[in-house]
């Protein structure tokens, strides 16, 4: 390849990314069920990546233009509304399989989001990988993030896939200078999925955890519990209680984990979590809602059954499949809600709603059950209640003779 030859394909790659950065997105025909709405096209992916992240630009260490250092996926993505705008701190996994953070923005929040200049450095305790955070901006005027922090199990010195996993915390004015914190010290062995809540309770920090004995939290109960710590400079927490616990044959069987930062309203704290269930193919994660008391934020007050968003279409391909997982939200003044998911931990979508519609969906949609008969019984009584409805207005019609 010569520099003309290298500079064309240079043009190409620009080209590229501006084209994907610049492209409209619309809501999905294919999807309707009058609560939220999907989007024709992911908002973040790995192609959204700059180019200097990815190519040395030199002619002279790089001839041939080859990528150097790739990008697997963008997945995973704290959100918070900054400056006007929608951002996201994704988890950016390279060819590497490590993963790092960075951040993008958009104007509207379902297109155009385009990479800060560089990714964020984040520091060091000493883990092989990170994952996963949560944004929470907190009333004592810093903003949190809580990812997971992966280390070698050292105590099976010969199993390379042996993991132990800790909430890594920072802590940043600006989501551009960021102050690492200590690890979270708990009880538990592994803990993944922790929510740092945006108020204190009774002058402490409220975090949501997902206390587990192995990488898969299966057989052994527990569930999204809480607990507090007297600092975050010295997070420290002790005994951990379920307040969403796994169960029999639902969606959350396998385990369940919280998601993003719940959302005030003026009804309760609003929670767009995760559940597992096996199945012959392997794992699937969903997203459900739930709400929690405005003034006890560790009680559940609904609880609607099944899922909210399942993976559907291309969503169920990709490097883990039939998976949707979510792990950041943004509420506007206007009440409108962005709920932004990764499907099969490739690819970033976003859902919008309002928080009306999920209020309504939240307390008016029917608990789980928990069997068959009742869920029949459940199907019977909305049935009856429609042909009830049906023939009142039937008869209101002929009434007044229209």
């Amino acid at each position: 390849m010569n520099t003309n030859e290298f500079d064309t394909r240079m043009v190409k790659l620009n080209e590229s990314l501006k084209k994907l950065t610049t492209q409209k997105n619309s809501v999905s025909t294919c999807w309707d069920n009058g609560l939220y709405e999907r989007y024709t096209n992911p908002v973040v992916t790995r192609n959204h990546i700059p180019t200097e992240w990815r190519y040395d630009l030199n002619f002279e260490t790089n001839p041939h233009l080859i990528e150097r250092m790739g990008i697997n996926a963008v997945l995973n993505s704290g959100a918070l509304e900054w400056e006007g705008k929608h951002v996201l701190v994704c988890r950016i996994e390279g060819n590497d399989r490590k993963s790092f953070f960075g951040v993008c923005e958009s104007n509207n929040g379902i297109d155009g989001f385009r990479f800060w200049d560089e990714p964020c450095n984040i520091g060091s305790q000493g883990e092989t990988n990170v994952y996963d955070m949560r944004l929470t901006r907190h009333e004592d005027g810093w903003i949190y993030g809580l990812f997971c922090a992966e280390y070698h199990d050292d105590s099976k010195p010969h199993d390379p896939s042996a993991a132990t996993a800790s909430c890594g915390i920072v802590r940043t004015k600006d989501l551009k200078t960021w102050e690492r914190l200590p690890d979270l010290k708990s009880n538990s062995s592994q803990q993944r999925n922790v929510v740092l809540h945006p108020e204190f309770s009774d002058g402490k920090y409220l975090l949501y955890t997902r206390p587990q004995d192995g990488f898969i939290d299966t057989g052994s109960g527990g569930g999204i519990s809480w607990a507090l710590a007297d600092s975050m400079e010295n997070p420290v927490i002790g005994e951990e209680k379920v307040i969403d616990p796994r169960i029999y044959h639902t969606i959350t069987e396998a385990k369940n984990g919280m998601g993003g930062v719940p959302i005030k309203t003026e009804k309760g704290w609003l929670h767009i979590d995760h559940g597992v269930r096996n199945t012959a193919a392997g794992l699937r994660y969903v997203l459900y809602a739930s709400l929690y008391d405005l003034n006890d934020p560790t009680k559940m007050i609904a609880n609607p059954g099944g899922h909210l968003i399942a993976p559907l279409g291309s969503e169920r391909l990709g490097d883990v499949s039939n998976v949707v997982f979510s792990n950041g939200m943004i509420a506007k003044d206007d009440g409108s809600l962005f709920i932004y998911y990764a499907s099969s931990d490739t690819r970033m979508h976003v859902a919008t709603t309002t928080i009306e519609k999920m209020l309504d969906y939240v307390f008016n949609t029917p608990a789980d059950p928990l069997t068959s008969n009742d869920c029949v019984q459940q199907r019977l009584e909305l049935i009856a209640k429609n042909r009830d409805y049906v023939e009142s207005v039937r008869e209101e019609i002929a009434e007044k003779g229209m």
